[in-house]
């Protein structure tokens, strides 16, 4: 299976869940930004939910089956469309030889992953085949995609994803009945973002606290993939104690010498020198990756029992769907 890029958008680059055996050596974990999205385009046409997707930025891009390709995708930042026909997401979808797909914004979010049976075809460096465009690694050639880019799919196919061409395979576009409901497993409020306290959270004054976990903070336009720049109410620390560079991850927020605050995103760096106000809840941080420029975000304080709790949820919730697509295919299919 093989596509054609013919219009890459404005950021699209190959992305799996993560480079995480590197953090010591300075290297970021990359990976997609909403790894949510990203596992349930793969569970949908039965990769392992770990494999590589093309991660778009925002709509406007477009590409060519060069072959018959089974595909789906994930996320709110675009809608496929076929011509004028929208195809739905988190579902498999057969696409014929030949076949112009663009991306049309959705207003709704920012990413958007695409999953092909099989998985992409990419090298794996440092443990990952996430692209880290800084330093020119992983991915295709190291880089965002770009015009007349050619990506292939690993030749050989599971048993699940096999059924699953062989059931939707033909001369025209197809989709399941089916499809994975990815709205279960997120949460009412999409723009209300779970917190717990971090390391350096009584250096601030009380009114900052305060503010910080009550007023809304507007997405920046500086922001990308490494992180967001959050406008709102200034952070003020009553301890003055210089902080030694120390460990950020993605999800980190950080008050910078002017009070203003910086949430970090896949492409952080692994160590920084601003004092640490709150750690998102990694079960939280798809959220922020749908967050565009002119969005607000609430922030609510949670305990880190209660943040484990929400996230084990979620990898069991996941976990037993890919199990039961594994193993009732054929039912559904029937």
């Amino acid at each position: 299976m093989q596509i054609r890029i013919i219009k890459p958008g404005l950021l699209s680059t190959m992305q799996d869940t993560g480079r995480w055996n590197y953090l010591s050596q300075g290297m970021p974990i990359s990976g997609a930004m909403d790894t949510l999205s990203s596992r349930i385009a793969n569970l949908a046409v039965g990769n392992n939910a770990h494999d590589v997707v093309i991660e778009f930025t925002y709509g406007e891009a477009e590409f060519q089956a060069e072959t018959d390709i089974l595909l789906a995708y994930s996320g709110d930042g675009a809608t496929l469309r076929v011509n004028s026909l929208p195809l739905p997401p988190d579902r498999p979808l057969f696409i014929p030889s030949g076949t112009n797909i663009h991306l049309a914004n959705n207003p709704l979010g920012s990413r958007t992953y695409l999953a092909i049976a099989g998985g992409w075809d990419v090298a794996e460096v440092l443990g990952s085949k996430s692209t880290y465009v800084t330093a020119g690694i992983g991915g295709y050639k190291g880089r965002a995609l770009e015009p007349d880019d050619l990506l292939n799919a690993c030749g050989q196919l599971n048993e699940t994803s096999a059924r699953i061409l062989q059931s939707l395979k033909g001369t025209t576009i197809k989709h399941s009945k089916w499809g994975i409901a990815r709205w279960l497993f997120l949460p009412k409020y999409r723009k209300t973002v779970h917190v717990i306290p971090a390391h350096e959270f009584t250096w601030f004054a009380g009114k900052s606290v305060v503010d910080f976990l009550s007023t809304p903070y507007t997405v920046s336009i500086q922001s990308n993939r490494m992180g967001y720049r959050l406008e709102g109410p200034s952070i003020h620390r009553f301890v003055k104690q210089e902080l030694l560079s120390t460990a950020v991850v993605p999800g980190t927020i950080q008050v910078t010498g002017d009070g203003s605050i910086v949430l970090l995103m896949a492409d952080c760096q692994t160590t920084g020198g601003y004092p640490r106000i709150a750690q998102v809840a990694a079960v939280d941080i798809p959220l922020c990756a749908q967050l565009k420029p002119g969005d607000a975000v609430n922030f609510k304080e949670i305990s880190r029992t209660d943040a484990e709790k929400l996230y084990i949820h979620q990898e069991n919730q996941l976990d037993r769907l890919a199990i039961a697509l594994k193993t009732d295919m054929l039912t559904v299919f029937r």
